[in-house]
């Protein structure tokens, strides 16, 4: 063998073992992914009263965080996932002081809401943006619009008040962010389906249910809005926090974990076609609810 033909054998070796390790390498799970939560501030962006719309615009264009792409809403959507791994690697104190904050796990074999936010921790005293680490999504929303809608809180606490909320309407939506079957929100549970790649079950509605809506946020944001009807809206505008949460929950053991087949070894599943086209269908519902329910939440406090 020629000392050409090693090196091109060792090359291609090299890529090879590149390509493997790329495709062994795990990202963090966020609720609905970028996508999905670009999807739900476009939705509700389309909902917002023209004055409530000018003054997010005007708050958002304070984060000076560069965390996200840009400043615009759909962007910032996606701010409290990038705040929370900001120091993931490195010092954890976002991470550690918000991670709790996306999810309310809701068990499958009793769901106690209380428990799920930790005790629902009151602040005393201090602002949302530094309560208690042990909290939930829940407590958080509610925490988080209380400080939108009062005229006393400061300029930096009401940005990192409506960044958060943009976020978390989302988050509460994403049926495995609303329950658990003692497998970390789906995290524990292996799936496979039809023409995708194997992956965790949260991650599968994180982003590949999102992914089948269409090409584009923008595109299946007008897609999605151009479903939802004028009943829809009036029917979805309304409730708390809670209220979703528990709604969502009711989704997850419908659909999530109540339509999962027989597991073909301990922790995995194989998924049939009619469990895509279900989750299909129902994460267009749901992050159709959430694009407005965020607006319902943003128009009452901003208005």
């Amino acid at each position: 063998m020629s000392n050409q033909v090693r090196r091109l054998t060792a090359a291609c070796a090299l890529a090879l073992i590149l390509m493997i390790s790329l495709c062994c390498v795990t990202t963090p799970a966020h609720a609905w992914g970028d996508e999905g939560h670009e999807i739900v501030a476009l939705i509700a962006d389309h909902y917002l009263d023209p004055a409530v719309r000018t003054r997010v615009n005007s708050i958002l264009a304070g984060d000076t965080s560069r965390l996200t792409a840009s400043r615009k809403i759909d962007q910032e959507a996606t701010w409290a996932d990038k705040f929370r791994d900001s120091d993931r690697n490195t010092t954890k104190v976002h991470y550690n002081k918000t991670h709790d904050w996306h999810f309310v796990d809701l068990e499958l074999s009793g769901p106690d809401l209380k428990a799920a936010c930790f005790g629902q921790p009151s602040l005393h005293g201090k602002t949302a943006s530094n309560g208690p680490a042990a909290d939930c999504v829940v407590d958080k929303i509610d925490e988080f619009t209380a400080e939108l809608k009062s005229p006393k809180t400061s300029r930096k606490e009401r940005r990192y008040a409506l960044q958060f909320i943009l976020h978390f309407v989302g988050d509460v939506h994403q049926p495995l962010h609303a329950s658990d079957d003692n497998d970390q929100g789906g995290n524990a549970k292996i799936v496979t389906a039809p023409n995708m790649s194997s992956g965790k079950l949260h991650a599968y509605w994180d982003t590949q249910f999102v992914t089948l809506q269409g090409v584009g946020e923008t595109a299946i944001a007008d897609q999605l809005i151009a479903q939802i009807t004028d009943a829809q809206r009036a029917g979805w505008s309304s409730g708390t926090a809670s209220d979703w949460a528990n709604e969502s929950f009711t989704v997850s053991k419908a659909h999530t974990y109540g339509l999962l087949p027989a597991p073909t070894s301990p922790g995995h599943y194989t998924l049939p076609a009619s469990y895509v086209t279900d989750a299909t269908a129902v994460v267009a519902e749901q992050l159709s609810k959430a694009g407005v329910r965020l607006a319902f939440v943003l128009n009452n406090a901003l208005q």
